[in-house]
């Protein structure tokens, strides 16, 4: 008597696979295809234009400005960390964000640091998931306020988009009554894999971001952060030669902060693409455009140095506390003590 064995099919993993390696490479492909555009366009001169222009009072000032959106979004971090019940100190979000911003503009994708600093504070509280799921909310809520705010001042400053505005607002109103309904209207079946889903981001949105004790001071301090890059926009492009209305350049500086989010190389690509369009349909060059996307370039670099001091300091600590192998004695030393135990026998 045989009996029939039923195998379930091997699930195929290899176009997922091969599409995830497909935009892996796609992201920094497209970054550099962009940088190319713009040398191949415009030339060299205006990348070592806004290098030339970089003085040190724009790195002073981008370095102050820097310290206190950082810190602001550490608290922004600790409110959201904090809600998903997990503790954490503001001096150790502080430091684990400087070393983020690092990462993110110096390794490609933009995304990195903030993947390592979920992993890490995850691995710190003994959840990973949590700890990647702060980070995740921390870095939506900012983006959320800072959606809002660029479409409100695009809304009434001139800007080349001024036109599309309208659309773009009742897109985002869309978005703020799915995500109400994703918070507070729970699923009718709760077995499936998305229901199940559904329910966590409904609980992390529920405790986490909207909350009485935690919308206002999160929505508030993602503002002030916002503010912060926009003034270093400002100022960087103030520094490469820019002349035009603060009003003009606001509603730019926060067009291009919503582009810069794209995936990048270390932060460039996306960035001097859109500045350079920017700049370019608001009567000021592209030339100049792509000059103070550089300058803003090399400010948010220094300014973030202090996360590499972190990461050093890190390693170097690890480096001590880890358990040194013990060493073998001394070929002298172990012949004498043979001769000892010969000699005792």
């Amino acid at each position: 008597m045989t009996t029939a064995v039923h195998t379930e099919p091997r699930t195929e993993r290899r176009p997922t696979s091969r599409r995830a390696a497909v935009w892996r490479w796609a992201q920094p492909a497209l970054a550099v295809a962009t940088l190319a555009v713009l040398v191949w366009r415009l030339g060299t001169g205006p990348f070592l234009d806004g290098l030339s222009r970089v003085n040190g009072a724009a790195l002073a000032a981008g370095a102050g400005l820097a310290l206190l959106t950082i810190v602001l979004s550490a608290w922004r971090w600790r409110i959201v960390a904090r809600g998903l019940g997990v503790d954490l100190p503001l001096g150790a979000a502080v430091a684990a964000y400087y070393r983020s911003v690092f990462l993110n503009v110096t390794l490609p994708g933009g995304v990195v640091g903030d993947v390592h600093r979920g992993i890490s504070h995850g691995r710190d509280t003994s959840d990973v998931g949590r700890g990647l799921r702060a980070v995740a909310w921390e870095r939506a809520s900012g983006q959320a306020v800072q959606m809002v705010l660029t479409v409100a001042v695009l809304l009434v400053a001139p800007s080349p988009v001024r036109r599309a505005m309208p659309f773009v607002g009742v897109a985002v109103l869309a978005a703020a009554v799915v995500v109400a309904l994703v918070a507070f209207v729970r699923p009718a079946v709760r077995r499936s894999w998305w229901a199940r889903l559904h329910c966590r981001a409904a609980h992390d949105l529920r405790h986490a971001l909207l909350a009485r004790r935690a919308w206002p001071p999160i929505a508030l301090l993602s503002a002030l952060v916002v503010a912060g890059h926009a003034a270093t926009f400002l100022i960087a492009a103030r520094t490469a030669g820019t002349t035009a209305p603060l009003s003009q350049l606001l509603a730019l500086a926060l067009l291009v902060l919503m582009g810069a989010a794209l995936p990048n190389i270390g932060g460039w690509g996306p960035r001097e693409g859109i500045t350079a369009w920017a700049f370019a349909a608001a009567g000021l060059g592209a030339s100049l455009g792509v000059a103070t996307a550089v300058v803003y370039g090399v400010i948010v670099f220094v300014s973030s140095l202090p996360g590499a001091v972190v990461l050093l300091a890190a390693w170097a600590q690890r480096a001590r506390s880890a358990p040194r192998p013990a060493r073998p004695p001394a070929r002298g030393l172990g012949i004498f003590a043979r001769r000892n135990r010969t000699s005792d026998a």
